[in-house]
């Protein structure tokens, strides 16, 4: 059967090769611990899961060939591979484990066997996606959420209820006054995922491994600054008021209209088969909609539908007989690591970046990925030559995890990191994870004015790479605001600037002093922002004078800014105060257009009586809340990144993916998946072209609304 090609099977007992001592077989249980305690407290990812599963395989091929050996909490025996965290909450009934297949022969041995205990073919299964998330089990008494506790070592978990409340999908109440218990996961979707590691690290945290690691950690932490975003969807119901009898599917359904989200009304849905042949064809459907789902899958779950065929069937200490797990290969390739680059960004941050030998991950040829750090690199211990793991999930970039050690040359060495700046051969600054030129900006001049001049910030047309080195070789231009004083009689004297082309680099640097505040923002490259959270700086402040003179706690004010994030835009505003101040001077715009100065809405916010926001722009809710607008395809006269500031001019907020919460979707010329998505959620829908002429209304002060167009 196919899931993804390409992706090596994961490695199961019967295939797997028992270990040749006793002494490696407990050395394993206790890696197997040590990774299943990471994995279920979402730490930091201990081994990813190719390794795991390998591993658990050797594992119980080892059990089977030496049962002498067997260790009585052995992984094998117990939920959660002993990594579980403990609570205080005991399950009504114990919160089960599943068994693995990970091909179509193991999957039909399973169902050969459910048909022999049952001594007739099984009445019928369901197919689910297997959410990669955590598992939790959610009380409610009189139709009120009371507890929501976590699996923990499948016989009691720790109570999660107050930080379980803002989860979307488990409601606080449902729709009758019933008493009943939901089970499912709880996992972050794409798009939040990124906004929970936009929170993490603009709070100075680390960002989360991947977004199993971050829906745990987020519902496990107490007393947090932020509150990341979360989804539940249900998988299985207890004690369901007249659900004596019923199918599986149909006490989901009932679940379900009760407000319940569950794993038959996300974007995979639930198949329901009566033959084996029915469950390869359901398996390799929903394989092939494992990247298009918006939410991590690491395979399927089928269960026997029918009460009666579970009540026969049973369970054993561990998992239910009833019941099995088709795991999809791990979205990890092994790739040969050609070299280590050191790379020094334009603010100066000195990062180490893997070369490897292209492959495809994730369906993205894929020939470099990160390293992260250089603490990162020799706690990994990865090395020029050897056999590397690399990983890519969804949208994010890619990463080394590790190395095949047992395939490592005898004669490679350990990387050996750099004792000056590659760039500029100046001190290193190693206070702090991510290594820094002393020089900072000064170092990166040129790829700071590259990055100045670029299209997404002040588009100026002609600057590009080669004359910017020769300005900065011929002293001419050390910051941005240099920029706006040269002289056309000195810029002539550049190697092959000729008087035309000099007069029209000219005229392109005066042109760009019309940019919006947002540009000049993204221009000047501020540490710990980018494009989008510059413009929203810009939008809320308005003007760079209110940027500038605001207060940590003001800073705090702008959606996505808390108080570490907020600490480092102030001090970097502040280390740039001299350049902002040289363009102010120069006649650079420092004014976000169609926004009421900020002065304005505070003083409009002490007052009662007034409206805070003044009138609502197109893309703005009734409490002058942004929209969430999706731009997918080609907008006239716009590139991608315009189109995505054309949102946030209009009031929104704009995102990369589609799911129920998004307000609205723009659909141009090339639009792919995302349209469709929009469709199937029955989502509004905005040609591109109107889309282009709203705008156009705004901006020509037209107040237009969304209805209108």
């Amino acid at each position: 059967m196919s899931t993804q090609p390409e992706i090596a099977p994961v490695v199961d007992a019967a295939h797997a090769e028992p270990f040749d001592a006793a002494e490696h077989y407990h050395a394993a249980i206790e890696q197997i611990r040590a990774a299943a305690s990471a994995y279920y407290q979402g730490t930091d990812l201990a081994m990813d899961d190719a390794t795991y599963d390998a591993l658990l395989a050797r594992l119980t091929a080892t059990e089977s060939a030496q049962p002498s050996w067997v260790a009585a909490d052995s992984p094998t025996e117990v939920v959660a591979a002993g990594g579980g965290v403990v609570g205080d909450v005991e399950h009504s009934t114990p919160m089960l484990s599943l068994a693995n297949v990970f091909d179509e022969e193991e999957l039909r041995t399973w169902a050969a066997r459910l048909d022999k205990v049952l001594g007739r073919p099984a009445a019928g299964y369901t197919v689910e996606p297997k959410i990669d998330g955590m598992a939790i089990a959610a009380r409610y008494v009189d139709g009120e959420l009371v507890q929501v506790a976590t699996r923990g070592d499948g016989r009691a978990g720790e109570d999660v209820t107050a930080q379980a409340r803002s989860v979307a999908g488990l409601p606080a109440a449902l729709g009758r006054p019933v008493t009943v218990e939901v089970r499912g996961e709880v996992f972050m979707t794409d798009e939040d995922f990124a906004r929970a590691n936009e929170l993490r690290t603009g709070h100075g945290g680390a960002p989360f491994a991947n977004p199993r690691n971050a829906a745990a950690g987020t519902l496990r932490a107490q007393d947090r600054a932020y509150v990341a975003p979360l989804s539940f969807l249900a998988y299985a119901v207890h004690d369901l008021p007249d659900g004596e009898g019923l199918t599986h599917s149909a006490a989901m359904a009932a679940i379900a209209e009760l407000g319940v989200s569950t794993t038959g009304g996300s974007a995979a849905g639930m198949a329901s088969c009566t033959t084996v042949d029915e469950l390869v064809a359901a398996i390799t459907g929903l394989g092939t909609l494992r990247d298009k789902l918006g939410f991590d899958i690491d395979g399927v779950v089928i269960k026997a539908d029918s009460p009666a065929d579970r009540d026969a069937a049973g369970s054993s200490s561990r998992a239910p007989r009833w019941a099995i797990a088709y795991k999809f290969p791990a979205d990890t390739r092994t790739s040969k690591l050609l070299g280590i680059d050191v790379q020094v960004g334009r603010t100066g941050v000195i990062t180490p970046v893997a070369v490897i030998q292209a492959v495809q991950v994730g369906g993205v040829t894929v020939t470099s990925a990160t390293l992260h750090n250089f603490d990162d690199l020799v706690r990994r211990d990865v090395r020029v030559g050897d056999t590397v793991f690399v990983r890519r999930a969804g949208e994010v970039i890619p990463e080394i995890t590790g190395a095949k050690l047992d395939e490592r040359a005898e004669d490679s060495v350990p990387f050996e990191a750099p004792s000056h700046c590659p760039r500029c051969g100046g001190e290193i600054d190693r206070s702090q994870k991510r290594w820094r030129c002393v020089q900072g900006r000064a170092c990166g001049a040129t790829e700071s004015l590259a990055y100045f001049a670029a299209r997404d910030s002040m588009d100026i047309e002609g600057l590009g790479d080669k004359v910017i080195r020769a300005l900065v070789t011929a002293g001419m231009v050390t910051d941005p605001a240099d920029l706006y004083s040269l002289d056309l009689e000195a810029v002539t004297q550049l190697d092959r600037m000729g008087a035309t082309s000099a007069t029209k680099l000219l005229a392109n640097i005066e042109g760009s002093k019309t940019q919006a505040l947002s540009r000049v923002l993204t221009g000047l490259g501020v540490r710990m922002t980018g494009r989008s959270m510059s413009r929203r700086l810009a939008r809320h402040f308005a003007s760079m004078e209110a940027l500038c003179t605001a207060t940590v706690e003001q800073l705090q004010e702008v959606e996505a800014v808390g108080p570490e994030r907020a600490a480092t835009i102030a001090a970097e505003l502040a280390d740039l105060a001299p350049v902002i101040a040289k363009l102010t001077e120069r006649g650079i715009n420092m004014l976000e257009p169609g926004v009421v100065p900020y002065a304005e809405r505070m003083a409009a916010a002490a007052d009662a009586a007034a409206v805070a926001i003044g009138e609502l722009l197109p893309l703005q809710k009734p409490d002058g809340a942004p929209m969430t607008v999706v731009v997918t395809g080609s907008v006239p006269g716009l590139t991608r990144n315009e189109g995505n500031e054309a949102v946030e001019k209009l009031g929104g907020k704009s995102s990369g993916s589609v799911s129920k919460r998004t307000d609205l979707v723009v659909v141009g010329d090339g639009a792919g998946s995302k349209a469709a998505k929009a469709e199937e959620l029955g989502l509004r829908i905005m040609p591109s072209d109107r889309f282009a002429a709203l705008l156009a209304a705004h901006e020509a002060g037209d107040s237009p609304t969304l209805d209108n167009f």
